[in-house]
């Protein structure tokens, strides 16, 4: 594969994995803590002691943004091992 190539598809792999964080970021900080709130709130799930609308808005939003991050640097970590860009 020519280095032009290489690079684009990096670069693709790297745009599309930030996408999709970005994509379940959104969904859960915005669609379950505000939109769907109350429709989680209706739910006999409870975390906490509180409906499950509630933790998402105040905890589970933030969690996930945690997670996220943490998968993003894994996923990273492999993709520039795999195109050879990697610090080591």
């Amino acid at each position: 594969m020519s280095l032009d190539k290489t690079a684009a598809a990096y670069w693709s792999a790297n745009v599309r994995i930030i996408t999709i964080c970005l994509a379940i970021w959104f969904v859960v900080s915005f669609g379950f803590a505000i939109l769907l709130r109350p429709l989680l709130a209706m739910l006999p799930i409870t975390i906490g002691g509180t409906d499950l609308g509630f933790w998402f808005a105040q905890q589970g939003s933030i969690l996930t943004f945690i997670v996220l991050i943490f998968y993003y640097t894994w996923y990273m970590n492999r993709l520039d091992r795999e195109f050879g860009v990697d610090e080591q």
